[in-house]
């Protein structure tokens, strides 16, 4: 996890830009969840508004161009996640201004969780959400996994639908009726199953029994028709392939065990 800086931590006139847009700040909760942001917090304004904040200082490029996809894809992903309110960049930082979603905590994807519901609903209105346009040029989620590819298997990934990519249980927010979707930074177009067969692996994660993870993903009758065998094969090599060159055979194997376990929705 990056090193987090706190709100009386960041740059007075970074302080003063966010305060143009929610007024004086009377309380700033940091947040300890996610891998990359420098900074994140809940800030309560003077007249009782949250807002959710989280940036990096403009020196860390991965960083940025995590937030900067968040800004771009926002306003496509309102139905499934806060509403981005502004964006600052002042003092050697960028800043970004979310909705604050209120009582929410992270999801539990642990066998027999009430939130495996919530959470196959929200990315049900995933599959749902209208693609940002070309302009934007939203990564291929096939172009991503290039190198893990062999010839023939690129095409096999290819898709229109706008994916999240990184269904981590912290990205996942559960209120009492719903899920939100949060931290759009690693965005892609791509089969409409894929954030299914990652979540499903998320699921073996917190424990949940191959089989019990399946049987979530099969719920998913519109999308899976979308998806060949092939293509899933690929995908799960792809992601086998991945894992070992990064940390070994040895090491990789229950990352590899789980996706190879997808194998299964054939």
């Amino acid at each position: 996890m990056t090193s987090r800086a706190e709100w009386h931590d960041l740059p007075r006139p970074l302080r003063a830009a966010v305060e143009e847009r929610t007024g004086p700040i009377a309380t700033a909760r940091a947040l300890t969840g996610g891998l990359n942001c420098a900074m994140a917090a809940a800030l309560t304004a003077a007249d009782g508004t949250a807002t959710f904040v989280k940036g990096t200082p403009l020196t860390n490029s991965a960083a940025r161009t995590g937030q900067r996809w968040e800004a771009l894809v926002n306003p496509y992903t309102r139905a499934v996640g806060p509403r981005l309110l502004w964006r600052v960049t002042v003092g050697g930082w960028e800043l970004l201004g979310f909705e604050f979603v209120d009582g929410a905590r992270h999801a539990d994807l642990s066998a027999g969780a009430v939130d495996l519901r919530l959470v196959a609903e929200a990315l049900g209105d995933v599959h749902g959400l209208r693609p940002p346009p070309p302009h934007l040029r939203v990564p291929s989620f096939a172009g991503r996994w290039a190198g893990f590819l062999e010839t023939g298997e690129l095409p096999l990934l290819h898709g229109r639908t706008l994916l999240h990519t990184d269904t981590h249980p912290h990205n996942l927010l559960v209120t009492a009726d719903r899920a939100h979707l949060v931290d759009w930074a690693m965005p892609a177009l791509g089969p409409a199953w894929v954030d299914v067969a990652n979540t499903a692996v998320r699921l073996m994660e917190a424990d949940c029994p191959p089989r019990d993870a399946l049987a979530w993903a099969a719920g998913f009758t519109a999308c899976w028709r979308t998806a060949s065998a092939a293509a899933l094969r690929a995908f799960v090599a792809a992601n086998c392939r991945a894992w070992t060159s990064r940390v070994g055979p040895v090491g990789a194997r229950p990352s590899n065990d789980r996706f190879a376990a997808l194998l299964g929705l054939l």
